[in-house]
């Protein structure tokens, strides 16, 4: 393969690899795990690695212009009417309570929530789907009861929306195809 390769070790117990959005391969490692191992792991997903870049090159041949700062305020204004009132309906039925609300356009996630309960999401969920809202913002408040993506965080998400999988299926299908589109 002659795609850059990172490699980022750390007390992880699995590998890991995920593609970036400029070809680099990312790989996350065990600490100890030796070169070979990783090594092996990349030619058994050779193929899966050549799907994925081709896909992504077919995507940004097919992306459209890229949203204008315009389109972006716009945006982020229309986000910032619909998550609050979202976060007020779902806040009770998950049992928390939450900080201080930010509304960016990121190139890489959705939605974030803090240690100290602040929450972040994304401008372009303005452009999806309500029930995709939801689920962001869900998924977000699950983690002011579980900061991580235990089997905990997502029976909790499950139990406020038992549909969960095919919100969070829709983003994986049509949201990058929104993200690319940013500057």
């Amino acid at each position: 393969m002659d795609e850059p390769i990172l490699i980022l070790r750390s007390s992880r117990k699995t590998l890991a690899l995920e593609i970036r959005r400029d070809g680099t391969l990312l790989v996350r490692a065990p600490g100890n795990l030796p070169r070979r191992e990783i090594q092996r792991f990349l030619r058994e997903k050779e193929d899966w690695i050549r799907r994925h870049l081709a896909q992504m090159e077919q995507r940004r041949e097919a992306a459209r212009e890229p949203y204008s700062p315009e389109q972006l305020r716009a945006f982020a204004d229309r986000a910032k009417e619909i998550i609050p009132q979202k976060l007020s309906h779902f806040a009770p039925l998950v049992g928390v309570d939450y900080g201080k609300v930010t509304i960016r356009s990121q190139h890489s996630r959705w939605g974030s929530c803090s240690s100290k309960g602040n929450l972040n999401f994304n401008c372009l969920l303005s452009l999806c789907p309500p029930e995709v809202v939801d689920y962001v913002v869900v998924h977000e408040l699950c983690h002011r009861k579980q900061m991580n993506h235990s089997a905990a965080f997502w029976s909790e998400v499950e139990r406020v929306l038992p549909d969960y999988r095919l919100r969070k299926q829709w983003l994986k299908d049509h949201g990058t195809c929104l993200i690319d589109r940013l500057p």
